[in-house]
């Protein structure tokens, strides 16, 4: 633990000698985020987020990525507002039971074990929404990516959206245009969407995700031609043509816990596990070459990386007096 710790703290300490701001407006919103939100109401917020951060770490390598997930799949439906955490009740139906969270998002009691931290040294202060942010930087910093100021000051939602969640997350199998026009929609652009699937550098992906580049791509009842079929071989030994949905792997076999391109050179190999990632290399030109780039100069998508992640962290926060400061994750205030 202390030595993730250390890694952390040596990393953010870099980010603090930046001249410049990073106060950002924030999309489709009229409210601003910016790094210093908390530095006088709970000036110990990023501390003890990273400490709870790095000792999940050491307990479990999976959950950098989890937490990474999380917040991406919090930001594309109705903004970066902690909709994604919030159980059933009431009048809220759960964005956890959607196709893309149901039996794959995890992380959600480690967001609560740091809320709870954070409420015993500054109650009621830091929001849900920005604890995922944070969260999802250091789980950066601590598998070897980069690092960044988090733009702060986001609020919390009363409710969640499970048809947005269904809908506006990019699938495994959606094409590279409606990808690119779900990203588009929230803003984002080709160069965030290659740049941003490079967190598939770490974490796991389930059988049932990729099960038809294995047997049946086109509905022709042949495997994805744009997969190694030497790769395609050692994964049917684990994930058969029916059953094993939830057996899961590497997003990135060649280094798997550590944050680094190796998810672009392996998409060159085609050797990418989701369609979703593969056709980042095979059926766009522009994205193509960003892949190859990414490849060949991790400087350059750790650097593009770092910028990506805080334009998506601005998707329509709520802001001012919008929403609410949750004292727990998983549910409004007024549902005590």
């Amino acid at each position: 633990m202390a030595k993730s710790l250390n890694i952390l703290i040596a990393a953010l300490s870099l980010i603090a000698l930046s001249p410049f701001c990073l106060c950002s407006k924030a999309y489709g919103t009229g409210g601003y985020l910016f790094p210093q939100f908390y530095d006088h109401s709970c000036p110990k917020a990023q501390e003890i987020v990273q400490s709870i951060v790095a000792k999940a770490f050491e307990l479990d390598p999976r959950m950098p990525a989890s937490l990474l997930r999380l917040h991406f799949h919090d930001c594309f439906v109705k903004g970066c507002d902690a909709s994604i955490l919030l159980d059933s009740s009431g009048t809220i139906i759960s964005e956890k039971r959607s196709n893309p969270n149901r039996n794959s998002a995890r992380g959600f009691e480690l967001i609560e074990e740091i809320k709870h931290a954070l409420e015993q040294e500054c109650p009621e202060t830091v929001s849900c929404a920005d604890i995922l942010a944070l969260a999802a930087r250091d789980s950066t910093v601590i598998t070897g990516g980069p690092s960044w100021e988090v733009p702060l000051g986001r609020r919390d939602s009363r409710g969640a959206s499970l048809s947005g969640s269904n809908n506006d997350i990019p699938a495994p199998n959606n094409t590279f245009q409606t990808i690119l026009t779900k990203f588009k929609r929230q803003g984002l652009d080709l160069v965030d969407l290659v740049s941003l699937s490079g967190s598939h550098t770490i974490g796991n992906s389930r059988c049932t995700s990729f099960r038809q580049r294995l047997y049946n791509q086109s509905g022709n009842g042949k495997p994805d031609l744009t997969l190694s079929q030497y790769y395609a071989t050692l994964l049917r030994q684990r994930c058969p043509r029916s059953g094993g949905d939830q057996n899961l792997f590497f997003l990135d076999f060649a280094t798997p816990f550590k944050f680094d391109n190796h998810y672009f050179k392996n998409l060159i190999m085609y050797k990418g596990l989701l369609s979703s990632d593969e056709i980042l290399f095979t059926k766009n030109r522009e994205s193509k070459e960003l892949v190859k780039l990414y490849a060949e100069n991790q400087e350059a998508f750790f650097e593009q990386f770092a910028k990506s992640m805080v334009k998506m962290g601005n998707i329509s926060p709520l802001t001012g007096a919008k929403g609410e400061i949750r004292r727990i994750c998983r549910r409004v205030n007024h549902a005590y």
